[in-house]
This record gives C-alpha cells, sequence and structure tokens, in this order.
C-alpha cells in the first residue's frame, strides 16, 4: 500500500496535517444531516405521514439497520472498483439528494434508501484516508482518530438543535432540508480540499495483495469475535431505543417545560448523547491510564459487559420513573431524561468504542476488514431486534417496556462477563484506541 509523504516544509493546520481538517469537517458536516435526519424521523412518521407507533418503530428499525449493512458492500466497491475519492463524492451526493427528497411524502421510502446506499460508500471511505496522512511513526497520528471523533459527535451535537428547532417550528421538511444543506456543505468541503488528501493505490490493487489463509489460531479467534458481535446484538436491541421509543417518550411522558412560556424542543434531548461523549471521554481515557500505570489492567470484554450493565440500570431506573408517573397521572420532569442520557452515554463509552478497538486489534493478519464488517453486522441485526422490540411500546405500561429494555442489556452485560471469564486474556495489554470507523 503506498503510503502518503508529506513534503517537509508542508504547512499544518492545529499541528496536524491540513488534510485532517479537511476529512473533520466533511465529517462533522455529514454526520450533521445524518443525526439531525435521524433525530425527527420518528417523529415525521407518527405526526406527519400518521403511521401507527408500531409500523414507525419498524421503518425506524429496518432504516438504521441497512445504515450498519451497506458499508459492508461500499467499502468492497471502494476497494476493488471505485477507490476512496470516487466513493466519497458519490456517496455524499447521493446522501445529500437523499435528504431533500426527504421533503416530499411521496418520496419517503425512496429517500431512506437513498440516504442508506449513499452512506454505505461514504462512511468507510472516507475515515479510511486518515491513515494516509501521516508519515510511517509519526507520533500525531495517535490522536488523530481522537480529533476525527470530536468532528463526529460536534455534528450529533449541533444537529438536533438546529434540524429539530427547524422541524418543530416550522415543519418536518424545513429540518430534512437542514441535513440536505449540511451533506452539500460536507461535500463541497472535500472537494475545495482533496488536493490535501493522500493519493490513493489504483482500486483493486489492495485486493489483490496476497493473503495469507487462516490458521486454526485464527479461525478460533474468529469464531469468538462472532460470538462478541452476536452479544452486540442483544445489547443494540436495548441501546437504539435511544432514538425510537425514548424519543417518543419525550414527547408524551416529560413535563419540558421551564417557563410558563417556553419548553424544550423534545427533538434536543437527542443532542445529550454527544455532548455527554465530549465531556466524560477524555475522564474514562484518563482513569484507565491510571489504572494501567498501576498495573491494573481491565479486559475489554470486562468494560464491555460493564458498559451494558450500566445501560441496563439506566433503563431499569426510568422504568421506575415513567411508572410512578403514570401511576399518578402526570409527566416526569425533564430532568430525569437528561440524567438518563448523562448514565445512558457512560455506558455507551464502555462498550461501543471499546468493542470497535477489540474488532480492530483481535482481526486475523490480513483480515481486518473481514473483522471491522463482522461489527457492522451486529449493528445491522442489533438495529432489526431494536425496530421489533420497539413495536410493544404501544402495547405495553412504558414504565415495564423500559424494563424490558433493561433486561434486555442486563442479558448481554452476563453473556459479555461469562465469555470474559472464559477467555480471561483477550484485550489484556494494550491502548483502547478505536479503528478509523466512525461509531454510530
Amino acid at each position: 500500500m503506498s503510503v502518503f509523504v508529506p513534503p517537509p516544509t508542508e504547512r499544518s493546520w492545529f499541528g496536524h496535517p491540513r488534510g485532517l481538517t479537511i476529512l473533520f469537517l466533511t465529517e462533522m458536516w455529514e454526520m450533521f444531516s445524518f443525526f439531525g435526519m435521524r433525530a425527527i424521523l420518528v417523529y415525521y412518521m407518527t405526526m406527519h405521514l400518521d403511521m401507527d407507533q408500531e409500523y414507525a418503530s419498524l421503518v425506524y428499525g429496518t432504516y438504521a439497520a441497512f445504515v450498519y449493512f451497506t458499508p459492508v458492500f461500499g467499502g468492497m466497491l471502494a476497494d476493488r472498483w471505485l477507490g476512496k475519492d470516487r466513493a466519497v463524492v458519490i456517496g455524499g451526493a447521493t446522501m445529500a439528494l437523499g435528504h431533500f427528497m426527504m421533503s416530499y411524502e411521496a418520496l419517503f421510502y425512496p429517500a431512506l434508501c437513498m440516504i442508506a446506499l449513499g452512506n454505505g460508500l461514504f462512511l468507510p471511505s472516507l475515515a479510511s484516508q486518515v491513515e494516509g496522512l501521516y508519515r510511517n511513526g509519526d507520533a500525531r497520528s495517535k490522536s488523530a482518530y481522537n480529533i476525527y471523533y470530536v468532528g463526529i459527535n460536534l455534528g450529533g451535537f449541533l444537529s438536533p438543535l438546529v434540524c429539530g428547532t427547524l422541524g418543530e417550528a416550522y415543519g418536518w421538511h424545513w429540518g430534512f432540508a437542514a441535513a440536505g444543506i449540511g451533506m452539500l456543505l460536507s461535500l463541497v468541503i472535500y472537494l475545495a480540499g482533496r488536493r490535501y488528501l493522500p493519493p490513493e493505490p489504483a482500486p483493486g490493487a489492495e485486493a489483490r495483495a496476497a493473503r495469507a489463509p487462516m490458521d486454526r489460531a485464527a479461525r478460533d479467534r474468529f469464531a469468538l469475535l462472532i460470538g462478541i458481535a452476536a452479544i452486540v446484538v442483544i445489547f443494540r436491541g436495548a441501546y437504539e431505543q435511544n432514538g425510537n421509543t425514548i424519543a417518543l417518550w419525550a414527547d408524551t411522558g416529560i413535563d419540558r417545560h421551564l417557563t410558563a412560556d417556553w419548553s424544550i424542543p423534545m427533538t434536543w434531548f437527542q443532542s445529550i448523547n454527544s455532548l455527554a461523549v465530549f465531556v466524560f471521554t477524555p475522564f474514562l481515557l484518563a482513569r484507565w491510564a491510571r489504572l494501567a500505570e498501576r498495573g491494573v489492567d481491565t479486559p475489554l470484554l470486562a468494560r464491555m459487559a460493564f458498559g451494558a450493565t450500566i445501560v441496563g440500570a439506566s433503563f431499569v431506573a426510568l422504568g421506575l420513573v415513567a411508572a410512578w408517573s403514570e401511576a399518578h397521572g402526570t409527566r416526569a420532569s425533564w430532568v430525569w431524561l437528561f440524567v438518563w442520557f448523562v448514565v445512558f452515554t457512560i455506558g455507551e463509552l464502555h462498550i461501543l468504542p471499546v468493542g470497535l478497538a477489540l474488532f480492530g486489534r483481535m482481526a486475523p493478519e490480513g483480515f481486518r476488514a473481514t473483522s471491522i464488517a463482522t461489527w457492522f453486522f451486529a449493528g445491522f441485526f442489533g438495529n432489526l431486534l431494536a425496530g421489533a422490540l420497539g413495536t410493544l411500546w404501544s402495547q405495553m405500561n412504558h414504565g415495564l417496556f423500559f424494563m424490558l429494555a433493561g433486561a434486555v442489556s442486563g442479558l448481554s452485560a452476563a453473556l459479555l462477563f461469562m465469555l470474559g471469564r472464559r477467555h480471561r486474556g483477550v484485550g489484556q495489554h494494550g491502548d483502547v484506541g478505536g479503528t478509523p470507523v466512525p461509531v454510530r
């Protein structure tokens, strides 16, 4: 694989190659469009298209599932035929078109397909260009993905505030249009700054490279990854209620009044997750670093089990709040939902980024892309499970539903804990740096 070697006199932005700023801004605006559209999707279906809640949850879950499914094949297309640069441009343009198509009711389903297909080309092809910006041994590369991940969450934080506010105040079509404009900005930034990005080998060059066959040890390791992925499917059945039934409860079960004349827009709560990622990630990384310095090494599977436990406990606590509110015929304070998002995100940071790092680290030599694809498939099946679970929202007490979601997450925690005890050495001795693939 060819490596981009910047000229010695190349100017940098913020201490890093200028290409990282281009990728950062491109990803930030893409995430703005992605999360902005997602923040209002379930409201649009239930309030504007008058879909039944059960059907809307299935549509939401199926769409979210295919967002994880398409990058598996999009990455293959980029590697073998299109090339990363062309894949980003085609994918970005396709996504922008899909977002604008969302403004027309008759194009609703084709628009969802366009966004999912464009995402499949865009997502893996953009992020995989970060590594090529640095010479081998460049110490700055260690922090490059952390900076890139900030762009992801900055877009995720801003989008519900902008797209959600426009959608609630002026009509959902305005929210979708804002998401489309965000995607166009992403594409314009990429095209304007592509000269700062590394050249890539001819499409198919890496795919044709010789690769050693998978031996017995590699097969056993890959079998373990498949087992972990299966457990993550269960976890995501609960986790992905974040933008589905949780969004519905923010509308019907929460007292959002701050003053007599003003209420917190229901879509704004979706920004808390990204805000909490900003706040708590440095503390968690510092804590794990201190533990490692003291010789206390927590295996990654144990961290994942702990994270699933936190998420499960947060759902159970929310279930108690919802049950008490419904029993007294009142709405819960917005503070409860704010606190839930904070605790929920702390749990998320222990399992999703850590799990992705584990899949990147444990990948057998020559099969890293296949390993990451397995992680994406866990997101695919997990979102399908979440959509099916969401259909129960209208059929049962909401407090009981949240407790059920907590039990689902608790089951995944128990399975991860048992798997971790059986494979005690998995994920020990190493950093927890992620891979160049955004976590959604």
